[in-house]
């Protein structure tokens, strides 16, 4: 079968992406990787570490890097190198989610794609309203129609041109010099931060450390912390465009951005947290003078930055689930337009449509915190913890229930299958028995339930005849297209991993229901 027509055939079940024209290197991807990363997240762990204290918001940080460090490597290995999912072309999060779940697990991913893509984009526009008019020296007088004009301006001329670009490697070095800034901004808050002066008139480390160890919010701070630290819809579309996507390089890419990234945030939020404790804000810039001096000047101009290069990467998620619900995820289709638009394709048009849905609510409100919070709370715990967990175990689910079939029947009983006769000339000797397993029923475990096993196995199951259906589906369209033995590098199933999925999928939900339902009690009742 020639390749145009296997192409043809795939589309209908998986996304019809165009192959990206331009490739990086393992720092390109991973500045890239990074710059998604940290996003607007950074300037909002100071208020993280106050709403879940300075000891428990640092663990929490921790976990949750090291979390979507393990969860990015298994999306990425499960698209890219699962013994049959290698074979038919997965490239998107959504597609991963549909070969073992259908439309349903697709429409999953694809609503909270757009929810966290939406949700930071509007914040970086707010950022933008609350910084580019200060730096500039235009907010003297709070006028609200003037920092409007500012954030339109800007965004219109530098922030959609961006966005417009087809291949996200093109943004390789509008991510390094974000990612610059970041690194910049956190010397400004080492410098201007009044922590020492503020750690001193609230009697001493040791002190402010007894008082603010463990706060009661803390599920306030995951969501922002999970907002931070999610890039998962970026993953596939970061590994596709490495020049040699192997498991090595991803795995490389991985553990430099999220190191990076962890270590910024861990410096913003004890820098930042320790120079005002109770009075740290959601923008940790709104602590400082409003305008005048080096440090809020400087580091506002530097978030400005930041913001402005990483918002297209969140426009790119976007424009791609957009894409995925009208087109199948093309996005270089024509359109019929009219003459008067010249240059406008299905790529631009889409863009435009995402940057004035999100233009109209940050030209209404101001508040960032809760943009942060709800955004990380819903769409971070789904991408970043409940959608690997869940892939885990569906592309893997009959191994799976082999696997835990093992520890459910214990063979208590032996039945002789073979017997050995003595030795010629021997006569004491006796017959020896060969013995092998039962195939009777067992018990299960005591801690079976307790760990929440049957749900797991039902996962799995429902995964697995997912996939089957799917990849016979595949077959069918295109016959050799998942029976071919598969070439290059191939990643089977792992044991511990299956433990790591399940409690992926725990901390995932945890997160999201306290993350919202804090967030709404503290909007109505604090």
């Amino acid at each position: 079968m020639t390749e145009p027509k296997k192409h043809a055939a795939l589309k209908r079940v998986l996304s019809d992406i165009p192959e990206p024209k331009q490739r990086s290197g393992l720092a390109g991807a991973t500045v890239n990787l990074t710059n998604a990363i940290v996003g607007s997240g950074i300037i909002g762990i100071p208020f993280t570490i106050r709403e879940s204290g300075l000891v428990l918001g640092l663990l929490l940080l921790l976990l949750v890097s090291y979390l979507a460090t393990r969860s990015l490597r298994m999306i990425v290995e499960t698209a890219s190198f699962h013994p049959q999912l290698k074979l038919v072309g997965v490239k998107t999060y959504e597609d991963l989610m549909f070969m073992p779940f259908g439309s349903v697990g697709s429409m999953f991913i694809l609503v909270n794609k757009f929810v966290f893509a939406y949700g930071c984009m509007v914040a970086y526009l707010l950022i933008i309203k609350d910084t580019v008019p200060v730096v500039l020296g235009l907010d003297s007088n709070n006028d609200q129609t003037q920092r409007q004009l500012i954030m339109v301006a800007t965004s219109l001329f530098v922030m959609l041109p961006l966005s417009l670009m087809r291949d996200m490697a093109s943004l390789a070095c509008t991510s390094l010099l974000s990612v610059a800034a970041d690194v910049l901004l956190i010397v400004f808050m080492i410098v201007y931060s009044p922590v020492a002066e503020t750690v001193d008139a609230n009697g001493g480390f040791g002190q402010v450390l007894k008082d603010n160890a463990f706060n009661s919010h803390v599920f306030i701070g995951l969501g922002i912390i999970s907002q931070a630290m999610t890039c998962h819809p970026q993953a596939l579309m970061i590994h596709g465009s490495l020049d040699d996507p192997t498991s090595r390089n991803w795995a490389t890419v991985t553990q430099q951005s999220l190191g990076i990234a962890w270590l910024l945030c861990t410096i913003m939020g004890i820098v930042g947290f320790l120079g005002f404790l109770d009075q740290t804000q959601g923008d940790i810039l709104n602590n400082f003078a409003s305008a005048g001096s080096v440090a809020a000047n400087g580091s506002r101009g530097l978030v400005a930055i930041t913001m402005i290069f990483t918002y297209p990467m969140q426009a790119f998620v976007a424009r791609h689930v957009v894409a995925k619900l009208l087109f199948n995820g093309d996005s270089e289709g024509d359109l019929h337009v009219p003459k008067w638009c010249f240059c406008v394709g299905r790529r631009e048009l889409l863009t435009l449509t995402i940057y004035i849905a999100t233009l109209i609510p940050a030209l209404m409100f101001d508040d960032l915190g809760p943009v942060l919070s709800i955004t990380g709370a819903i769409g971070g715990s789904c991408l970043a913890f409940i959608g690997p967990g869940l892939i885990y175990l569906g592309a893997h689910g009959s191994y799976f229930i082999e696997y835990t079939n093992e520890m459910m029947y214990k063979r208590k009983t032996e039945i002789p299958t073979t017997t050995e006769l003595p030795a010629e000339g021997d006569a004491k000797a006796q017959m020896a028995t060969t013995t092998s397993p039962s195939s009777g029923n067992g018990r299960t475990p005591w801690w079976w339930c307790l760990v929440l096993m049957p749900l797991w196995r039902s996962i799995a199951a429902s995964g697995s005849e997912g996939m089957n259906q799917n990849l016979q589906a595949l077959e069918e369209e295109s016959p050799g297209c998942t029976t071919v033995a598969p070439t290059g590098e191939v990643i089977g199933p792992m044991n511990g991993d299956f433990y790591l999925a399940m409690f992926l999928i725990v901390f995932g939900v945890v997160a999201l229901v306290a993350g919202v339902a804090t967030n709404i009690y503290v909007q109505l009742v604090v």
